[in-house]
């Protein structure tokens, strides 16, 4: 053991000194080889493409692992997001289920109670799909255009909606184009109601990304987050189409942030709503 033991001893600060100066040896030789280089010298040339023929296949060899230590952590990490996002559907499923067994029971009940107080029926709506092929947002109007017009049987004043709420009304229509103006444009105005507690009011837009209430009772007290659906008055739009919150009540200027998203406004439903208007309605009766 003693001689063993010498070579030990001889052989540590050996290696101590050599592990010391790897470093520098190291760098000392790349910044050779970089000065080579940029001589021209085919020798060295020659020399370095050897070296990278020889380290190419080991370096993929060697990479193989990792690369498949990584596919198998996406693949776990997408194992678990397809888990946890097939438990949140069955969940909304399972909520939906249940609203829309509520949902008939309610159809019921409404059907059962209007025949007993001999309520008339709406006007039946037909819904046109669009896709907004053109828009003229800007400082001084907002407007879409569509692809769908008068062979579409769109005609002035038609309702335009989305999957969230109103979007605006029809005023130009030509045989396969139609131009909307948003809720949000200056010229825009809308009779609205507050959905809980049923105040009237108009919805009018001024170019901006929300609009005011006008023409308010005065006793009406609204706070954030009521909601404002369309009233019907004036059989230009449905009753009860979703238009925006209030989002601000001070200072008695009341503003309401739309529902529809207009920078990602893609397609629209325009509503064919046949309101009965007051001529209709007296033809035929003598005065």
């Amino acid at each position: 053991m003693r001689p063993l033991g010498g070579v030990e001893r001889v052989a540590s600060p050996l290696r101590g000194m050599v592990q010391r100066f790897a470093f520098v040896l190291l760098i000392g030789a790349a910044l050779t080889l970089l000065v080579l280089s940029k001589t021209g010298n085919l020798g060295i040339e020659r020399m370095r493409s050897a070296i990278f023929e020889v380290a190419t296949p080991v370096l993929e060899v060697l990479s193989q692992p990792a690369v498949a230590v990584n596919q198998a952590v996406d693949e776990i990490r997408e194992l678990i997001f397809l888990r946890d996002e097939n438990m949140r559907l069955r969940e909304e499923n399972e909520r939906l289920r249940q609203w829309h067994t509520v949902a008939q029971n309610l159809e019921q009940e409404n059907a059962v109670f209007r025949s007993q107080v001999s309520v008339r029926n709406e006007p039946q709506s037909y819904f046109v799909s669009a896709r907004v092929i053109g828009d003229a947002g800007g400082p001084f109007i907002r407007t879409a255009l569509i692809n769908a017009g008068l062979k579409d049987g769109l005609v002035n004043g038609l309702a335009a909606v989305t999957s969230r709420g109103l979007a605006g009304r029809v005023i130009e229509t030509g045989r396969h184009a139609s131009r909307i103006l948003l809720l949000t444009d200056l010229n825009s105005r809308v009779p609205v109601v507050i959905e809980g507690s049923r105040y009237r009011a108009v919805l009018e837009g001024d170019n901006s990304d929300t609009m005011h209430l006008n023409f308010l009772a005065a006793a009406a007290k609204l706070s954030p987050g009521d909601k404002v659906v369309t009233s019907g008055h004036g059989g230009v739009f449905p009753p009860g189409l979703p238009v925006g919150v209030v989002s601000s009540a001070k200072g008695g200027a009341l503003r309401v942030q739309p529902f529809v998203d207009y920078d990602r406004l893609e397609f629209v439903r325009i509503i064919r709503y046949a309101f009965p208007q007051p001529d209709e309605v007296r033809k035929g009766i003598k005065p």
